[in-house]
């Protein structure tokens, strides 16, 4: 009597099993996690920023500096007094690894003086853009805000002191596109200075700018408002980047009675040189 073929379980569930492991492998083909930060994901993460800390933001803006961008501190004589104003006032931040910031705010004889820095430190949680990308992004949205005006002679300000002429030059009836005197007088002057190529009456080389030569991106804006009836407030700003730091330096002056605006030249120096002291500070 023939005896039929017998497998034990145990070798069919072995072949089951091995079955399973070689089949539907896909010729070698791997899965990956594109999730950031995960162990298994294939894609390189972004190159980080250069700076993983702030500096204490009050203490960053040396007694020097302060003595020229605050000259009614050298006027206090109560020492006291003096080493608080010294001090400043730091900004409130609810994390103090990403912002931080420090004001002055001193008065003196002729005017009251206020002072602001802020650092910003930017963190890309994209695998794909690094921290300096970001920086970059938020840096320009910044200058975009700023509404920087086209520099002089560029194509832009050419076109646009064109279509100025030309309109001009129409509605005077004349026909020659040459300013009527009631549009001439009517050319404010800013800082002291001789009316040229720049817009509103401002010198050109005193323009709301870009910085060349501070950080790897800067500009620089001006502003003149009426603080009273008497007197006009300047304030200059300069924003810069340097890697994934975006530092903003925020000077202002009013004067204490009418004695006219005060100097664009004289305050744009200052915090350009300030800020310049603080780029070294971050490179040194």
């Amino acid at each position: 009597m023939q005896r039929k073929a017998y497998v034990p379980g145990t070798a069919v569930l072995l072949a089951a099993l091995l079955a399973g492991c070689t089949g539907g492998s896909g010729g070698g083909d791997t899965t990956t996690d594109s999730k950031p930060g995960d162990v298994g994901a294939t894609t390189p993460a972004a190159q980080p920023g250069k700076y993983r800390t702030l500096p204490e933001a009050c203490a960053a803006v040396s007694h020097d500096s302060l003595d020229s961008l605050l000259p009614g501190i050298k006027q206090i004589t109560d020492q006291e007094q003096r080493d608080t104003a010294y001090e400043g006032e730091a900004t409130l931040t609810y994390d103090t690894d990403r912002r931080v910031g420090c004001g002055w705010k001193v008065e003196s004889t002729d005017a009251t003086d206020h002072l602001l820095v802020d650092f910003e430190r930017v963190v890309s949680y994209d695998n794909a853009i690094s921290d300096d990308a970001r920086a970059q992004d938020i840096y320009a949205t910044k200058e975009a805000a700023a509404d920087l005006p086209a520099p002089a002679g560029s194509a832009t300000a050419s076109a646009t002191g064109s279509a100025s002429a030309t309109a001009t030059g129409s509605g005077s009836g004349s026909g020659s596109g040459a300013p009527t005197p009631s549009s001439s007088a009517s050319t404010p002057v800013t800082g002291g200075g001789t009316p040229s190529a720049g817009t509103s009456g401002t010198p050109a080389d005193l323009q709301p700018r870009r910085l060349d030569s501070v950080g790897d991106d800067a500009f620089l804006d001006d502003k003149l408002n009426s603080a009273s009836s008497t007197t006009q407030q300047r304030t200059v700003t300069v924003v810069f980047r340097t890697s994934n730091v975006i530092v903003t330096v925020e000077y202002a002056e009013q004067p204490t009675a009418s004695a006219g605006a005060p100097d664009s030249k004289e305050m744009q120096d200052k915090a350009r040189n300030l800020a310049q002291k603080l780029v070294d500070r971050f490179n040194g």
